[in-house]
């Protein structure tokens, strides 16, 4: 099948992702703790699909977009994990409207003030988590920080606190089981801190969502913890294998190319993938543009990405002197890459080539993108 798709494309290989959905789900289920998958990794109706009927409790979005796709897909239960801003209220409203239960973030007394405001000239209540910094990575309010109260206080009226939200994007970064379960219970005990101080202060705080890959595979117990989030598990990527969550077989998706030349004096192998099919998405950097497989999706060591233009990926070989590439690797072979950040990679594309899991044809799953 691969030898007739016109290149690049983006291969899926069901089995593998099955597995990683199936993977993550037990382990949310021994933990004691609701999963809201995030699907900005996919943006696919069909994997969307599978971790439902796995067992996840409503989806996590990372644009409105995305929420009115999967809504309009039948998913009624709905996280919008950034933080909202004015221009983008009359949006959720006319979701909300729709049916929608829709949660929202702010991280600050003035965007809580303003949800609050939009809510009630429009008489309905928003949803509203609270977003905490627990780990110094991005966003949020830090666990102690007397503003979290202030913000809290502002959601009355056309806005209700529902809970906390936290994201330990820092974890991306470690690549040790013990740094992984530390900063797995960091962001558990701060996140759970802060629910306890609105607690204490009188205010009802429901939810308390944790979550990234890296720590939803490592921690050891989610005590005061009610759902999950995690994205890039259900392919898993390059920046995953590097911080030791998963192996380069459990990667999921590749970008398939082509051979198209060769520069044999600089031991160069010319695709037909460059980054416009790749990315710009370095990841941790060891692996320039993606690890290099044959059409298999056996990885090739010799071979390296450490070069691309738009459309062209320029290979590197850097195994033994004296290899013909020209004939190791000739016009028109295919050759397939691991991403670095599924996320990013998958952007880069319309749709998924999919290999089966159980044999036949290979089917097609659209996916989308934009705001």
């Amino acid at each position: 099948m691969q030898n007739i798709l016109e290149t690049p494309v983006l291969l899926l290989d069901e089995r593998r992702m099955q597995n990683n959905i199936e993977r993550m789900q037990n382990r949310m289920d021994l933990l004691g703790v609701s999963f809201r998958p995030h699907v900005k990794t996919s943006k696919c109706l069909e994997v969307v699909r599978r971790q439902i009927a796995a067992g996840a409790h409503g989806i996590t979005v990372s644009t409105l977009k995305e929420a009115e796709e999967f809504f309009r897909a039948g998913v009624e239960d709905i996280l919008y994990a950034v933080g909202i801003v004015p221009n983008k209220l009359d949006h959720a409203l006319r979701l909300i409207r729709a049916g929608l239960r829709l949660m929202l973030l702010v991280e600050s007394v003035a965007m809580a003030q303003q949800v609050a405001r939009h809510g009630a000239e429009h008489g309905l209540s928003y949803e509203v988590l609270i977003e905490i910094d627990t780990d110094g990575h991005r966003s949020g309010v830090k666990p102690a920080d007397p503003v979290l109260l202030d913000i809290a206080a502002a959601l009355h009226g056309g806005a209700r606190l529902k809970g906390v939200m936290t994201h330990a994007g820092a974890s991306y970064d470690l690549n040790t089981p013990e740094a992984l379960e530390a900063i797995a219970e960091q962001e558990r005990s701060r996140c759970v801190a802060a629910a306890m101080l609105l607690r204490g202060a009188g205010h009802t705080c429901e939810v308390v969502s944790v979550g990234s890959t890296p720590t939803a595979l490592s921690a050891r117990h989610l005590e005061g913890v009610t759902e999950v989030r995690a994205g890039v598990y259900v392919f898993f990527d390059m920046v995953m294998a590097d911080v030791g969550v998963c192996t380069q077989d459990e990667i999921a998706i590749s970008v398939l190319c082509t051979v198209i030349g060769h520069q044999p004096a600089q031991g160069w192998v010319i695709t037909d993938g460059g980054w416009m099919a790749m990315s710009r998405d370095l990841g941790h950097q060891e692996h320039g543009y993606g690890v290099v497989c044959d059409a298999e999706g056996q990885p090739l060591p010799d071979l390296g990405f450490g070069k691309a233009n738009q459309e062209h990926g320029v290979l590197q070989w850097r195994g033994e002197a004296g290899v013909d590439i020209v004939q190791r690797f000739p016009v028109g072979s295919s050759l397939r890459v691991l991403p670095n950040h599924a996320c990013a990679t998958g952007a880069q594309h319309g749709q998924y080539h999919v290999i089966p899991q159980d044999g036949g044809d290979w089917p097609v799953w659209p996916r989308f993108s934009g705001w």
